[in-house]
């Protein structure tokens, strides 16, 4: 299970006597990649600090950022790696690492080891053989899952993040609270001291400042939003920066910016008429001119330290849950808080604002947007190649709800990092030719989505699966005959009208064929339902039999299950109903599956096997009801209308004429998607009703 491999799937317990080598073990290093190109970067590690601190001690080009990992671990991306198994079922630590360039082509034609950039496998390579070679000679390894158990606690964990490329930061959490707690209380005690030296009219100022940051992120957000709404009215596709992420910066950092200083700038109007009706009060013996003067200097001062209160929110918050990430809420705070206590505060003391020095800015950004920049743009890039994947169900969000994710990350970013800059250009003569220049560069950025970029290339394709279906579950009109038909449908939003077109006029596009594949089902697709009787035979369609149904102190269903030809298949458990199962196979009466430790997602538990030319295809399946489920089963119908017992889908990788057809009329910018959970090109599905 890959990067970006749904986590839908059950595994079986983990049993360390499986393999001889298996109490050997003691790290996992996952070096797999979701991209083709760029650094090769860590992206997750741990529970146990030791391979990432050694990693640093030797990497020479060393590449990780500790966001990520907080995002997986937040469920943020729902998805899951090869070294979350290991992590979580083995109790291994170690190192997960990802190759962040052009991952838009994960899992498709272009993701080949032959079309990976010799640069990045050099970076890799260069990483990973100093790193072998401190672990060769090390004699200190993690013992395993009993030393996470026992030594590592939240308090151990490591937090790390590499400064352009060249050097790697590692510490301990611990350290990290140290670091975090002594801030929070020297910020708050400032703030708490100057607000009762400055009286009523310093916290007001305090409160109509934070009102700025809370505008700037409405409004910010508000701008991005709608144009990632609108764009799927004006462009071909939903996504039309896929093939060009550099466009996400005019089509929606553009309007966030844009955002970001129209509800600033209220705030900003708001917190200067107070404060001109304070000083008009407390200096008295200055003209109005020089009081309103006086109040647009004082409101820029307030709106650059209101900057300071929402980092320090954030590094309340990140302390609190004890985020890795926090580090950034720090640099972000301490920085500028440095710079304008020691220029505008120490070295400037007046009894009258004066206008904030361009050196404050310089001196108390340049070191976090130094730390920041590299994984601001990973980040991102990660965000845009993820949306060719978006969709686990196709056709189940609407269209703009990718640009959506994305053009919230792109407003957070603006609104984190830039909220210093922008409480300079308020009282600058700025402020227009600001509006006018993003105004202009978002103007293009359409106008090139529109007009000439293409959202999808052969490099760069549009993720899909063509699979003949045949499904005998009945839900279609509730035929007795299996309803067959080749499908074409998408994990990336938009409809499939232009591709169907190329294909032919036989293809019909909607929500009339909505088949459930067990791990996942599809909403939205394109099909092709006349001539599809060739290539298969009913001797293919797999059988689910009911073999006993005891009836004691407990419901006890054996269930006999023949997959025909199919050596890969998935199936639906339905756990509202069963209480626990087990799975043999009958060839060699193999025990499979146990009894307990079952895991239940959205109330099903889903297996999923994948074997051999000499795989079983035939499985004995006994089901232990939940004890208030009672009454015999029958082999009658039943009422398909209602959720099943069970739910079979049997893969065969096997071309039909149709699909065949299909694929060879399929548009250059698409490639067919490949994962476990997703179907073959031939895919029977079946399913067994619940009847009491």
């Amino acid at each position: 299970m890959g990067e970006g491999e749904e986590e839908s799937k059950a595994t079986m317990p983990w049993d360390r006597s499986w393999h001889p080598w298996s109490d050997t073990v003691r790290m996992a290093i996952d070096l797999e990649a979701m991209g083709i190109g760029g650094k090769s970067t860590i992206f997750q590690a741990g529970p146990n600090p030791w391979a990432i601190e050694n990693f640093a001690a030797v990497a020479k080009y060393p590449s990780a950022q500790i966001v990520a990992q907080d995002l997986f671990s937040s469920g943020a991306i729902k998805s899951a790696t090869d070294f979350q198994i290991y992590k979580e079922v083995a109790g291994l630590s170690g190192l997960d690492f990802a190759f962040l360039d052009d991952t838009a082509v994960y899992h498709t034609k272009n993701d080949k080891l032959k079309l990976l950039k010799p640069g990045s496998l050099q970076h890799l390579g260069e990483n990973m053989l100093a790193f072998l070679l401190q672990a060769a000679a090390s004699s200190h390894l993690p013992l395993g899952k009993a030393e996470e158990q026992d030594g590592n606690s939240s308090r151990d964990a490591a937090i790390y993040f590499d400064i352009l490329g060249t050097y790697i930061v590692v510490f301990r959490q611990r350290l990290a609270n140290m670091f975090y707690n002594s801030t929070i209380m020297q910020s708050l005690l400032i703030w708490v001291t100057s607000i009762m030296m400055g009286g009523s009219s310093a916290l007001i100022s305090l409160a109509l400042s934070s009102l700025s940051i809370i505008l700037m992120w409405i409004s910010s957000i508000a701008f991005a939003a709608v144009a990632a709404f609108c764009l799927p009215l004006v462009s071909a596709s939903p996504v039309p920066y896929v093939s060009n992420p550099w466009l996400v910066v005019g089509l929606f950092g553009v309007p966030a910016l844009l955002g970001a200083f129209i509800g600033q700038h209220l705030g900003y109007l708001i917190l200067r008429r107070y404060l001109s009706a304070v000083y008009s009060t407390r200096y008295r013996d200055l003209s109005s001119s020089v009081q309103a003067d006086i109040a647009k200097l004082d409101s820029e001062r307030w709106l650059f330290k209101a900057g300071l209160i929402q980092w320090l929110l954030l590094l309340i918050l990140g302390n609190y849950y004890k985020i890795g990430s926090t580090y950034l809420a720090l640099v972000w705070l301490v920085s500028p808080a440095f710079a304008y206590g020691l220029l505008e505060a120490t070295l400037s003391p007046a009894r009258l604002p004066k206008p904030l020095k361009t050196l404050t800015l310089v001196i108390g950004l340049s070191f976090p947007f130094l730390l920041s920049s590299g994984m601001i743009i990973r980040l991102t890039s990660i965000m845009v190649g993820s949306t060719v994947r978006l969709e686990r169900n196709p056709g189940s969000n609407p269209e703009w709800i990718g640009n959506i994710v994305v053009a919230i990350l792109i407003a957070a970013i603006v609104c984190l990092t830039l909220v210093y800059l922008l409480s300079y250009i308020h009282i600058s003569g700025a402020k227009v030719p600001i509006i006018i220049i993003t105004s202009i560069l978002f103007g293009l950025s359409i106008c090139s989505v529109v007009g000439f970029l293409q959202a999808f290339t052969e490099d760069t394709a549009r993720a899909v699966n063509v699979v003949h279906v045949v499904d005998t579950t009945g839900k279609h009109g509730g035929k007795q005959e299996p309803d067959s038909y080749v499908s074409l449908f998408s994990t990336t939003p938009g409809n499939l009208i232009k591709e169907a077109e190329k294909i032919g006029k036989k293809m019909v596009c909607g929500k009339d064929k909505m088949p459930d594949f067990v791990s996942f089902s599809v909403n939205y697709s394109c099909w092709i339902d006349e001539d599809v009787l060739a290539g298969w035979d009913k001797s293919d369609i797999p059988a689910i039999h009911v073999e006993r149904d005891m009836m004691d102190e407990n419901r006890i269903t054996e269930i006999s299950l023949d997959t025909k030809f199919s050596t890969r298949w998935t199936l639906g458990i339905n756990m509202e109903e069963i209480e626990d199962f087990q799975l043999k196979d009958v060839g060699e009466s193999e025990e499979l599956i146990p009894l307990g430790g079952k895991t239940i997602v959205d109330g099903w538990h889903i297996i999923q096997f994948s074997g051999g030319k000499k795989a079983p295809t035939k499985f004995s399946l006994t089901l232990s009801w939940i004890n208030e489920k009672h009454g015999p089963m029958t082999r009658n119908e039943g009422s398909r209308g209602e959720r099943p017992l069970l739910k079979l889908r049997t893969d065969v990788d096997r071309l039909t004429p149709q699909t065949q057809d299909v694929l060879t009329k399929l548009p250059p910018w698409c490639s067919l998607f490949g994962k476990s959970t997703s179907p073959h090109t031939l895919a029977f599905l079946s399913s067994l009703p619940i009847v009491f």
